[in-house]
């Protein structure tokens, strides 16, 4: 297989889009769950997660 004229891309996961989207999808579930108890070091566990939609996008459209 060819690479010629791929570019290899990153994302920054400091990024709110970047987090929401390795982090804030049920496809990502088991990334995010992995993610959490690692940081919590066995001191807890988690199982499962439940997303839900906390956007709160304007009612009107800017003038």
């Amino acid at each position: 297989m060819c690479s010629e004229g791929l570019r290899e891309r990153y994302v920054n996961p400091y990024t709110d889009f970047a987090f929401k989207l390795l982090f804030g999808t049920d496809l990502n579930k088991e990334v995010l769950i992995g993610f959490l108890n690692a940081l919590f070091n066995g001191e807890q566990v988690i199982e499962d997660v439940t997303y839900l939609n906390t956007e709160h996008l304007g009612s009107r459209e800017a003038e």
